[in-house]
């Protein structure tokens, strides 16, 4: 076996043993057990050429070897055999996922605790930034004197509501007027269309109904303005205190965690994505990885699912996990788009009729 060939062997048994024994390997076990016909001393330089170019680590003088994040990155890129999932295993997530809840909120939930219960990880949904959500429903709702809700809907399976008090109570003519103006302006439109511009073009329009309806108004901006916001939760936060990723004492950084996850997503990465603790651009945990995946509606990114592991999670097993996941939860998604979803905003992401609608 050639030298370069035989590195790569060496480099993949470490990384693969390390992963299911969590000790550090030396070129002993190598020699006895995986490469017999190659002397330990031969293994022993090998591993310290394959330390010298960054993917192994000595953390004592006398102990074997780890993976580095450069080592993981290039044995998950090159080396890794996956695992294809088992039909018991697509069986489970179909009888949750298809036959359960297909309400968004409830779905995204769903698969986000039985993701966590199938890899032992902790496990990471995020809304993602509905930038290209169509509003698919506006209404006011009266809660008491002068105190109303504001009820919005999107493509996405998002209900949103604002409550605000108003200076007067709404006749039904001028809550009906409200209504049937947002109808004609806003429904059909992608939240990221409603700009502050947009807004001030709408307060115009109000005409003379201006003073009374602006709260409402502002009430329509406000909620898109959050919906173009990430929103990260954690699932199974037990398991980084079983997995040594995080101590008790520790747990409070999970709210700078999700910080790190909603900057990882304002690139929109647009596939599978893999960051290791410590790293540029990965978690702060310096004993974690974060593995996650888009799911989609009708091709556009609504948001992520993933885990947050140990460094040393069996990726093989747990990576076709998560991306099922991920594509069963699209497919629901978009099959389950109603009609009134469907109907596609103009290219300029602006309302049906292009034009502020006059009531």
């Amino acid at each position: 076996m050639k030298g370069d060939m035989r590195r790569l062997v060496i480099l993949k048994t470490v990384i693969e043993l390390y992963i299911e024994r969590g000790e550090p390997v030396g070129s002993r076990v190598i020699a006895d057990q995986y490469l017999r016909d190659v002397s330990s001393a031969t293994i022993r330089n090998d591993m310290a050429a394959l330390e010298q170019m960054g993917y192994l680590h000595q953390p004592h003088t006398s102990a074997g070897r780890i993976p580095t994040s450069r080592g993981y990155r290039f044995y998950i890129s090159q080396l890794m055999r996956r695992e294809p999932l088992s039909e018991a295993n697509r069986e489970l997530i179909d009888s949750e996922l298809v036959r359960g809840d297909l309400n968004p909120a409830a779905l995204i939930n769903t698969a986000s605790e039985l993701l966590a219960r199938m890899t032992d990880c902790a496990s990471v949904s995020a809304t993602g930034r509905m930038n290209e959500a169509i509003i698919t429903k506006v209404d006011v709702i009266p809660l008491g004197r002068r105190l109303y809700a504001l009820l919005m809907a999107t493509s996405s399976g998002t209900v949103e509501t604002r409550v605000t008090r108003l200076d007067l109570d709404l006749t039904p003519e001028q809550k009906a007027f409200f209504v049937r103006f947002i109808r004609e302006n806003v429904v059909g439109t992608r939240v990221e269309a409603l700009s502050n511009e947009k807004i001030v073009e709408l307060g115009l329009g109000l005409g003379s109904y201006n003073v009374g309806l602006v709260p409402l108004l502002y009430s329509v901006y406000a909620i898109t303005r959050g919906l173009q916001q990430e929103q990260v939760t954690i699932h199974n936060e037990a398991s980084l205190l079983r997995h040594g990723i995080l101590k008790p004492e520790d747990f409070t950084l999970l709210l700078d965690e999700k910080q790190r996850i909603a900057l990882l997503l304002d690139s929109d990465p647009s596939g599978l994505t893999i960051r290791f603790g410590g790293s540029k651009g990965g978690l702060s945990m310096e004993n974690s990885s974060l593995i996650i995946a888009p799911y989609r509606q009708a091709g556009g990114i609504l948001g992520y699912f993933g885990v947050i592991g140990p460094r040393r999670m069996d990726y093989g097993r747990v990576i076709p996990v998560v991306e099922y996941l991920a594509d069963t939860v699209t497919r629901l998604l978009t099959d389950g788009l109603e009609e009134d979803r469907s109907k596609p905003a103009r290219p300029d992401g602006s309302s049906r009729g292009g034009k502020i609608v006059r009531l």
